[in-house]
């Protein structure tokens, strides 16, 4: 952006765990803040929080508090997002939404810049960012769809317990520390223990008997890459992980494709690096995404019954899953003259 003019910004859910990632990047990336408002339920009000070397006390997040804001980034509950987001719009400003409030909805665009930028066209004053899940699962596909096509997805979600905020980072470290101690384990955020451990959950069970995170992984990469007949097929897990979501992926494409045609498509684009060299041990990890925004994909190899490809990919979910997304979305609306 060349010289772009200062904006007003406001961040819902600023005390929380993406909430935090987002005052940092949008420092890091020189994001033209004029003036910043750091906003929360009102238990958070008066609280403090940082934002490019300067101490911001918290707000309570009410409608009022969004005159004359150009942007306001949703890191906070849904229900909250579901108030307010229309209030953003109603003031002529743009909230950009990481809940799952909005994902869905015919009227709002559900984007990841790198893919579907387009969409941001058809705003009408909120946009969404998928799931953290979603985001590094698509972004590890689109090079494979624009190269052969998408058939179909066979894929199991390893995910951090920042994914569920400050509540799963602090039951992890909690559970860590008793077992240290030889205690008993006490759970408050998820139904089982997840120190030392793997549950096949995340969120919630449904009727049918798959958690509400597996609907959402099949339904937003619908949306984004715009194919409703795409099968995806997805069992997402929970483990013992600070940050970082991992998935493994066997993908069938429409036109065949080599093993060696999918490493170049994924390297050549644009937030997503290949690291994949069986010989030497090289493969990506959750600990190689920690502070990175870049979706590293590996284990890249042709499936021994059939001609689909199995690949690896991890991400950063409180970054480019949560916070880069969202400010990925505000830099392209201003490239657009959107905002």
């Amino acid at each position: 952006m060349t010289n772009p003019a200062r904006k007003t910004v406001a961040v819902v859910g600023a005390t929380g765990a993406v909430g935090e990632v987002v005052l940092r990047l949008l420092a890091e990336r020189n994001f033209p803040v004029g003036e910043l408002r750091a906003l929360a339920s009102h238990r958070s009000a008066g609280t403090h929080v940082k934002f490019d070397g300067r101490e911001i006390e918290v707000q309570e997040a009410t409608p009022e508090a969004f005159n004359g804001v150009d942007f306001a980034f949703f890191a906070a509950t849904g229900g909250l997002s579901k108030t307010l987001a229309p209030e953003v719009a109603k003031r002529g400003g743009v909230a950009i939404d990481k809940s799952a409030t909005w994902r869905l909805d015919e009227q709002v665009p559900l984007v990841v810049p790198e893919i579907n930028p387009d969409d941001l066209d058809k705003h009408k004053g909120i946009v969404s960012c998928p799931n953290c899940t979603t985001i590094g699962f698509v972004m590890a596909l689109e090079p494979i769809r624009r190269a052969a096509g998408l058939e179909s997805i066979v894929v199991t979600t390893l995910q951090a317990v920042s994914g569920t905020g400050k509540p799963g980072i602090e039951e992890l470290e909690r559970q860590d520390a008793e077992m240290a101690r030889g205690e008993a384990l006490t759970t408050e955020t998820y139904p089982r223990p997840i120190s030392h451990n793997v549950l096949p959950l995340c969120e919630s069970f449904r009727e049918d008997g798959y958690s509400t995170e597996e609907v959402k992984l099949l339904h937003e990469t619908r949306k984004i890459f715009g194919q409703d007949d795409l099968d995806v097929t997805m069992t997402c897990v929970r483990v013992p992980v600070a940050v970082g979501h991992s998935a493994a992926m066997l993908v069938e494409t429409r036109e065949p494709l080599s093993p060696e045609a999918a490493r170049e498509a994924l390297a050549a684009f644009p937030g997503v690096e290949v690291v994949d060299d069986p010989s030497e041990n090289v493969f990506p990890t959750a600990l190689d995404v920690v502070g990175r925004d870049e979706v590293l994909v590996g284990r890249i190899r042709r499936d021994l019954g059939s001609d689909k490809l199995w690949m690896w990919q991890v991400s950063d979910n409180l970054r480019k899953g949560a916070a880069t997304n969202a400010i990925q979305i505000a830099e392209e609306m201003i490239r657009r003259g959107l905002k």
